[in-house]
């Protein structure tokens, strides 16, 4: 695993609101249209919090199939984003709220 990531996922780990911060990035990344960004965002706080196993189960999505969707190349709908961002939010205890500026 590359330094920078290692040590992102130990944050993750040791500093739960990192990953809500982490969590709020990738919405603010997706709204931008910064869909790549958002994916890879929540592929770390995945990997950093519940694990893919656990996603898939809370998703219904097959495990290999929300690691591709949460890959540079991916190309998830919409609406498996938003589910991915709702189970990481119920399972880490987290609620976003968007506000408009």
């Amino acid at each position: 695993m590359p330094p920078v990531l290692d040590l992102a996922l130990k944050r993750i780990q040791s500093h739960p609101e990192f990953a809500g911060s982490l969590l709020g990035e990738a919405v603010d990344c997706l709204l931008r249209n910064e869909v790549v960004v958002a994916q890879l965002l929540l592929r770390d706080i995945t990997n950093g919090t519940v694990g893919f196993p656990t996603l898939a189960r809370e998703t219904g999505i097959p495990e290999k199939s929300l690691m591709r969707m949460l890959s540079a190349k991916g190309n998830p709908q919409a609406s498996n984003l938003f589910m991915i961002i709702d189970v990481l939010q119920r399972l880490n205890g987290l609620r976003l709220q968007v506000r408009a500026v």
